[in-house]
């Protein structure tokens, strides 16, 4: 069985509101006595867990009448979504976000989970070797393209 940490109970809690508004207003400090941690453990959480390669958008406002905002990113269609990554992705593709990028895709069912494995597989420094984040940002940009003329 799999342990949960407080940063999961605290990712589930914002994804659970996030299921029933489009976008959530959250209050830092809020959420921090909520869960009994200190407000730089709200800030990982947000930093690490809803970030734009997972498909989320936040805005944050710091101070006394501070907030966090966070959406989930919606496209009109795959084409969308696919062009919207081809052009926010640079030379170098670090491996945390070449994964959530292949989660995306398997959410947004433009892969299958073993398509998503068998890349993941591929795309390991272990496997790439010394210019990995290169050669993760051409796989990923061939990955794309395909996908984008792949008839659904």
């Amino acid at each position: 069985m799999v342990m949960k940490n407080t940063s999961d109970y605290i990712e589930e809690h914002i994804k659970s509101i996030l299921e029933r508004v489009s976008v959530a207003e959250l209050k830092r400090s809020e959420l921090a006595s909520r869960f009994e941690v200190v407000p730089s453990q709200i800030n990982y959480v947000i930093k690490t867990r809803f970030t734009a390669s997972r498909g989320y958008i936040v805005e944050s406002k710091r101070g006394g009448g501070g907030y966090i905002r966070i959406g989930r990113i919606t496209f009109s269609d795959k084409h969308e979504l696919i062009y919207d990554l081809l052009q926010n992705m640079g030379e170098e593709l670090s491996w945390p976000v070449y994964s959530d990028i292949l989660q995306l895709l398997f959410d947004e069912n433009l892969m299958t989970e073993r398509e998503g494995n068998l890349t993941l597989a591929m795309g390991t420094d272990d496997s790439l070797g010394a210019d990995a984040n290169r050669i993760r940002a051409r796989m990923m940009r061939q990955i794309l393209r395909r996908l984008d003329r792949k008839e659904d």
